[in-house]
């Protein structure tokens, strides 16, 4: 028998409420005609700001703090440096006989060559470093270096005490090696002339850094510009409202400042033979704060407060050598930090103990707010913070062993010798350089192109946010700077 269909008025109603999808108003999903996602059946509660879930997330401002940005209109900086003013060598030997030194250094012709500048007559102190011994003698003869003849130069010398170097020294006739010596004075005898003093011409150490160009860009069509959303935007530096864009717009710059101040501290000039030497000639690199503190400044190794403060006055003893800078900043991660914390937590004095914080206009308040901690040891101020660069997953921080635990920044001002100015000023020990001229400021420039926001330079519907800079650092004085390493 066949089916018969029902005819209109025939169908009886259920005797149960059904909830239908057809009962409700809803959009269409073209590709799948899935609404079970979508949230038009109730009224959604919909919180209109973002969650900060990783905080302050920039990571500039370690420049600006301890430095300062001066203008530049060359493709390198160039500055000089002074070396010792007193006449003192290492790497030293004592020859058999008793009674001659030999310098043990360079003297190859070339950018390296060190010459003899002891004059006879002149009193030194010869000084073992391995066993502590030491005599005073009065040099009675010196030849000097020979660089074509690649020959060292050599003292003849008679001791003040003991019949010879070796009795001195302690040696027994043995040639002893590494050995320290310095000029204190001169005695000469009565009547005598000074035909027999070589001069010592004053001299100073270049050194260079090269400008480097960073770019960013964020680009938007003209529809996504002209759409709002549900979240409500406001960007770390005020922006606000529902477009997104302008968040987006506003964390590409902020991304930008953080690379300006990355690239400062991390950079790398191009070593011979290296893969971006090897690309083209234009890609040269810029030495970063990192590399030159490890370059030609002071390097600790696996600080840790198991050591006590014997490693630390390792520190101060260094700086004694180099330029006695009073006041340092140290910029730290989480674990070094928390070392320094426990070390200073065996002296008496604790933190803050006597310190003047002078690079604060003696506030502590001020310090304080800025995150530094002070602590005096010795005829040192120190000021520690953490350094968010150091402790951020997106950067350094969230790895189980970091090569680079912090640094050690003098604070105030060096002075170099300006061969434009052909006088001695001075300069921060750390700063940036940027291109600028009359013309064109290259410090931090923005500009927008395409056909929307604003700009009409060309038929592509997008606004086209740019970014540049260009700029290098420099690190005077890096024999002040302490870098600490992890290995």
């Amino acid at each position: 028998m066949a089916n018969v269909v029902p005819s209109f008025g025939s169908i009886k109603p259920s005797q149960k409420q059904q909830v239908l999808s057809t009962n409700y108003l809803q959009f269409t999903d073209k590709a799948g005609d899935d609404f079970s996602d979508f949230a038009a059946q109730y009224l959604p509660e919909i919180y209109e700001q973002e969650v900060e879930r990783y905080g302050n997330r920039t990571l500039s401002g370690f420049l600006r703090m301890v430095g300062a940005e001066m203008p530049m209109t060359s493709d390198q900086v160039i500055w000089s440096e002074q070396n010792r003013l007193h006449i003192a060598y290492d790497n030293v030997s004592k020859l058999a006989n008793n009674v001659d030194l030999q310098f043990a250094l360079n003297a190859t012709a070339g950018p390296n060559f060190v010459d003899n500048v002891v004059s006879a007559n002149q009193t030194i102190v010869v000084m073992n470093p391995a066993t502590g011994a030491e005599v005073k003698a009065l040099v009675t003869a010196s030849v000097g270096s020979n660089a074509a003849a690649s020959a060292n130069g050599t003292l003849t010398v008679a001791t003040y005490t003991g019949a010879n170097l070796s009795t001195a020294l302690g040696s027994a006739g043995a040639v002893l090696t590494g050995l320290k010596i310095f000029v204190y004075g001169s005695e000469y005898r009565k009547g005598t002339g000074d035909a027999d003093i070589r001069s010592v011409t004053p001299s100073f150490t270049q050194f260079n850094n090269s400008p480097i160009i960073i770019k960013e860009k964020y680009v938007v069509n003209g529809s996504d510009m002209a759409q709002i959303g549900w979240v409500e935007v406001a960007t770390e530096d005020g922006t606000s409202g529902y477009l997104w864009y302008l968040k987006a717009e506003s964390e590409t710059r902020l991304r930008f400042e953080d690379y300006l101040e990355m690239s400062m501290v991390e950079g790398e000039k191009a070593a011979a033979g290296s893969g971006v030497a090897g690309i083209a000639a234009d890609y040269g690199g810029t030495e970063g704060l990192f590399a030159a503190i490890n370059s030609r400044g002071n390097v600790l190794n696996n600080f840790s407060a198991a050591a006590g403060l014997g490693e630390f006055d390792s520190i101060l003893k260094n700086l004694d050598t180099q330029g006695a800078i009073e006041e340092n900043m140290l910029f730290l991660n989480r674990k070094t930090s928390l070392d320094f914390d426990d070390m200073l937590a065996s002296i008496s004095s604790g933190i803050g103990g006597g310190t003047a914080f002078g690079l604060f206009e003696n506030s502590e308040e001020m310090a304080l707010n800025l995150g530094f901690s002070g602590f005096r040891r010795g005829s040192y101020d120190f000021y520690k913070t953490d350094w968010k660069y150091l402790n951020d997953a997106s950067t350094r921080g969230g790895v189980a062993v970091s090569a680079i635990d912090g640094v050690l920044i003098p604070a105030g001002t060096s002075t170099v010798y300006d061969q434009i100015l052909g006088s001695n000023i001075r300069r921060p020990f750390l700063h940036v350089r940027y291109r600028a001229s009359q013309t064109e400021d290259r410090r931090m420039k923005s500009w927008i192109t395409g056909s929307a926001g604003g700009a009409y330079t060309s038929d592509i519907d997008s606004m086209d946010v740019h970014f540049l800079s260009e700029r290098c650092l420099c690190v005077q004085g890096a024999n002040n700077f302490v870098l600490f390493t992890a290995s």
